[in-house]
């Protein structure tokens, strides 16, 4: 049996596919209408459009796809592709169910079919690549480029993308909650005593100054570089692997903005802190290369406490907040609770790991 990272990334993903299904999250009530009467209405629906189409079947295809590939590392071959399926069949029924008790979804039988096919498709093409001695070929590539331990740094780095597509007031700039965190508290607090118990800031958040922006985008770029540092053993590997992550995150974030302003603007954020910052994180990350990997995780725990304290003495710009909006209420209502969440959480994700793997004795292997 193999210590997979898919068991972690497959939780992850569905929780993830909550958010997006249920997002708001306010609002619940019983309208009177029977929670299963979306299973008789007429296909297609009056409404709807290619993009739910696509977004519906990509938005479970690597559920289907990870929950196969946990089930075959762990040694359950038989029906892995059936029993994907209906779990994915199954989380998407309940999402739809639970979407007639929230006035802002509207719960689709299209949206269910499309789903299950998704995750078929994501199922199927695991098990194609198992048979064609991909998955084993990964499991080789693993083995030469990572420590054995490395799942959880694996698991992060793997979501790691997908946090930055939510649209971030600093390039790269992640776990930015205190100011909403502050509202938050306020407004549950409103109207107790409590409320008085909350700290009064002396003096308003000051926006970051250029120099302020250029170190959050490098140690932004870094952190990721180092936490891959603390799994991989090889020098050239590592080159590589900054490499890769320079590209990745450079093209997440265009897509992005692309996103939230449109394509016109997918390069509008590479001002000149941006560039310099990008340019800082891979001159630091080449400096870095020959650490061990003990090191590694310290110095990406100092980089984590600096980048976030930093990034949250910040608040964040009006026009960043109407973008907010656009995301809130508009198109990508789906992506929402799941992108926030994500960009929210990573960097205290991977602080916490760091703690722990700084907090125990280094693997030989």
């Amino acid at each position: 049996m193999h210590k997979t990272s898919a068991w972690p990334l497959a939780l992850i993903h569905a929780a993830l596919i909550v958010f997006a299904s249920l997002f708001p999250f306010d609002g619940w009530r019983d309208q009177g209408i029977d929670p299963w009467v979306f299973l008789s209405a007429p296909l297609p629906p009056p409404y709807w459009t290619g993009f739910d189409v696509a977004i519906n079947m990509a938005g479970y295809a690597p559920l289907g796809f990870l929950l196969v590939l946990a089930l075959l590392r762990s040694g359950r071959e038989r029906g892995a592709v059936l029993l994907a399926t209906l779990a994915g069949s199954l989380l998407s029924l309940l999402m739809e169910y639970l979407q007639i008790y929230l006035p802002r979804r509207v719960p689709s039988n299209l949206d269910l079919l499309l789903n299950a096919l998704g995750t078929l498709a994501g199922a199927f093409t695991a098990a194609l690549l198992e048979r064609w001695g991909a998955i084993d070929r990964w499991s080789d590539f693993r083995a030469r480029w990572f420590v054995r331990d490395a799942r959880g740094a694996l698991v992060l780095l793997a979501l790691w993308p997908a946090a930055l597509l939510f649209p971030a007031a600093v390039p790269f700039g992640l776990g930015q909650v205190l100011e909403r965190l502050e509202q938050g508290l306020e407004d549950l607090l409103a109207d107790t005593p409590f409320l008085e118990w909350l700290p009064v800031r002396d003096a308003p958040l000051e926006p970051l100054s250029p120099g302020g922006e250029l170190l959050c985008v490098t140690l932004g770029l870094l952190i990721p570089c180092l936490l891959g540092y603390c799994v991989i053993r090889h020098v050239g590997r590592r080159v590589l692997f900054a490499i890769a992550v320079a590209v990745v995150g450079i093209g997440v974030t265009a897509l992005s903005a692309a996103l939230s302003w449109g394509p016109s603007h997918a390069w509008s954020w590479l001002e000149l802190p941006t560039r310099v910052g990008v340019g800082a994180a891979l001159g630091l990350a080449a400096l870095l290369l020959a650490l061990p990997r003990r090191a590694s995780a310290a110095v990406l725990l100092l980089a984590l406490a600096w980048y976030l304290g930093l990034l949250n003495q910040a608040p964040a710009s009006a026009y960043f907040a109407h973008t907010l909006q656009t995301w809130e209420q508009g198109r990508f209502i789906r992506f929402f609770g799941l992108g926030q969440w994500l960009g929210w959480l990573w960097p205290y994700a991977a602080l916490a790991y760091v703690l722990i793997r700084v907090s125990r004795r280094e693997s030989k292997n």
